[in-house]
Formats: structure tokens, sequence, C-alpha cells
């Protein structure tokens, strides 16, 4: 970077990516910092009231945040930043403990479009949540080295270099220790390290993640290497956007952020977007201020989203691969995501209201299109937009390796970003 910046939001964004190795510790971490700023949390089955103040409803890896001002009507608009709390990972099967020639090891299923070979010869640590018989979840993370993904050594694959080819059922499958493997001894494991009796506990959602902690990275400390920025670094600016804006005098609108979960394979569930939970949180926001069928379709027709998430930053060995008009650079702000089959949501008038927000944060922003030979990944914008006929732009900080076990962006960059959202919320 140029210049030295205030790396304040930086650090602590490291400390969250650290502490939330699953979507459901984001959840909880997310959490926390909006009942420090004086939300409080409205379970689903019980009534609501349209008061003013700040509300997060939690289901699992998904979290829904708002914040109702003083001047707040039925048919107020809302300002959403969206978002996704989970990482391609390696993911622990229904019956987990397995093994052979000797080696105890654990079954697991590839979650998402992960990059495979940056899981091989990598420390993991296990984290998720464990189920028990009367219907509770409780966290549970092993963040110390517990399983490795061997490589092949060079001397038994002579043309490994020639072309790294992975099954994703053989070669996939960690091992955590020495011997024939016994059925139950990871659930009883993870129970004593949850403090629970094993035979409570009787269903699980366990991931694995990487236990190298994120870290500034060059010369003059201008990069920042870590798990999980795809999406984290989303989460982690919006809550600060959100918390930020929360209490502003004269907001006409409703501030909202939504964290959803399973975006990484389609967002096709309860908690993903494609699923009806942010549409219920709307609605029942509107009735509970006294609105009808009426005031609910006038609030969303005036209210607009903001869907972040990851792109790539232009490759310095693999130029070619972006499109030659469009190389968004490290450090160089958010960028917005454009794509007329709409794998983006973002449109002229979506433009226009990105541009506005980081005009008046002071905040450089660029543009990102694909290459027209590479396919286009997507976001939860397109699915935001066509699902609740809100007004998508789909923006974010530039990246590279995504989808790795650890990815790297400019350091400066997720304090850009937080700053944008937050001038965003705010509004005009």
């Amino acid at each position: 970077m140029s210049a030295p910046f205030d790396l304040a939001h930086t650090d602590d964004l490291m400390g969250f990516l650290a502490a939330s190795p699953s979507p459901y510790h984001a959840v909880a971490n997310a959490a926390l910092r909006l009942e420090k700023a004086g939300f409080r949390q409205v379970e689903e089955t019980a009534a609501w009231d349209g008061t003013a103040g700040g509300r997060y409803v939690q289901r699992a890896g998904a979290l829904i945040a708002w914040y109702v001002p003083e001047r707040a009507t039925p048919a107020s608009p809302f300002r959403i930043l969206g978002a996704h709390t989970d990482s391609p990972n390696l993911r622990i099967k229904p019956i987990p403990d397995t093994g052979r020639a000797g080696w105890k090891q654990l079954a697991v299923e590839i979650y998402g479009g992960t990059l495979l070979n940056t899981w091989l010869d990598r420390d993991l640590g296990l984290s998720g949540r464990l189920t028990l018989r009367d219907g509770r979840a409780v966290l549970v993370n092993v963040d110390r080295p517990l399983l490795r993904v061997p490589q092949l050594a060079v001397h038994l694959d002579r043309s490994v270099n020639d072309g790294l080819k992975l099954d994703r059922q053989r070669h996939m499958t960690p091992l955590w220790g020495i011997g024939r493997p016994l059925e139950g001894e990871l659930i009883e494991f993870l129970a004593a390290e949850a403090g629970l009796p094993a035979a409570e506990v009787v269903a699980w959602d366990l991931m694995t993640h990487s236990v190298e902690p994120p870290a500034y990275l060059g010369k003059d400390r201008e990069l920042l290497a870590g798990p999980r920025l795809d999406n984290l670094v989303s989460v982690h600016a919006g809550t600060a956007a959100l918390t930020a804006v929360a209490g502003t005098e004269g907001l006409g609108h409703i501030p909202v952020l939504a964290a959803f979960d399973h975006e990484e394979n389609g967002s096709v569930s309860d908690t993903g977007a494609e699923g009806p939970l942010l549409g219920t949180v709307l609605e029942r926001s509107v009735h509970a201020r006294g609105g009808d069928v009426e005031d609910r379709a006038r609030a969303l027709a005036g209210s607009f989203c903001l869907s972040s998430d990851t792109g790539h930053a232009v490759h310095p060995n693999y130029e070619e691969r972006h499109d030659p008009g469009h190389h968004p650079m490290a450090g160089a702000g958010p960028m917005l995501k454009t794509n007329v089959n709409q794998r983006y949501a973002t449109d002229g008038r979506g433009r226009a209201v990105f541009a506005a927000a980081c005009e008046r944060a002071g905040v450089p922003w660029q543009t990102f299109v694909s290459h027209n030979a590479v396919p286009c990944g997507t976001t939860i914008g397109p699915i935001t937009a066509a699902r609740h006929g809100i007004a998508t732009v789909d923006v974010g900080v530039a990246i590279l390796s995504m989808h790795s076990a650890r990815e790297l962006c400019a350091a400066v960059d997720p304090y850009l970003l937080a700053n944008a959202m937050a001038a965003f919320l705010a509004g005009a």
C-alpha cells in the first residue's frame, strides 16, 4: 500500500476468522457483537413487537439482524446487506470412523467447490455442532492439529508435478491416528472435548479447518492471508457496518444484515438464500409495526440489497484468464460485479447506488466482469433479487486463491468494504 492505514478493522477481522471455523461459530460470534451493540435476539416462535431498536434472528448457520429507527413506518423500505457464512471444506460423514493399512482415518464428504490440493499435508482441526437427545445444539471447536490428508510421496508418483489428479473418494480421507478404527471413537472424543456424555450426542454437523492462524504477509504487511475470507470478510464487515449505523438520527429506512448458510452448494436450504428466512423476517417486521400486505409490497418496492461476496483479483501468473479490460487489483477497494446473464444481479441503477455509497465514504471501487471464455460464478445476489423482488447489486473484496483452504487479499480492502457498507446502510 502507498500509505499506512489503521489496521484495527483488519486486526479484528483476523480474530473473527480464527474464532469462526464453521458457519455456526461465525453466527455465534456475529451475534455476540450485535448484543454488545444493544441488539437483542428474538425467537422465531415468539410474537414480535415493532418498537424501535436492534433485533436479530439466529438459525443454525444463518443470521438476520435489523435495526428499526424511531421514525420507521409500516411501509419503511429496507437496506439489506447480504453475505454467506459457509466456505468450501471437508465435512465428516454420518459414520465417521474408518481406516486401513494400520491407520485410523475419518470419512469425509467434499463440501462446495474446494481446491482439493490445498487440503493436502495441512494440519487440520475439527469444528461444528453436536446435537443432543433433547434437541439442543452445542458448538465444538478442536482448534489444534488433529487430522491430516497426506499426499503421496514423489518417489511413488514420479509424474505428480506433470499434473496432480485427486480422487475425491479415495485420496481425500484424512488420518488421525495409528491402529484399527473404533466405532464411535470420534464422537466420544468430541463429546469429551465439549464436556458432554457421549451417550447424549445423537447427531453432528462437523467440518475440518486449517489451524494455521490468519497472518499479515509481505514486506510492508500489506496482504492478509487466512482461511474463509470467502465469505467471512463480508459477514464481519456487514456486522461492523450494521452496528455502526444503528441508532443514527433521521434514518428513514431499516438497515438489515442477512448472513446465509449453504451458498457454496446452491443456497437451497432453510438457512440458505433460496429459502424463506429473509422474506419471513421482513414480512414479520412489517406486520409488527402494524403493516399489512399493501405496506409490505410498498416496503419491498423501495428496498435495496447489497450482496457482498469475494471476487477474483487479477492473477499475475494467469493474467490470460481475466477479461483484458477489467483487472481488479488488490488494495484498490471493493469490486462492483457485473454479468449480463444475471450470474450477478447488478444493473445500472445498482451501479449508481453503489458508486454513491463509495463516494460518501471516500472509498475507491473497481469493476469485475468475467472473461467471455471462462464460466462466471454466481452469488446470493440474483437469488435475493428474484425471490423477493428487491433491486440488488453484487460487490465484494478482490482475493486470490478463492476456495483454497487459505486465501489472500489486500489488508486494506476489508476496511474499505466495511466503510462502503456503512455508507450504503446509512443511505443518501
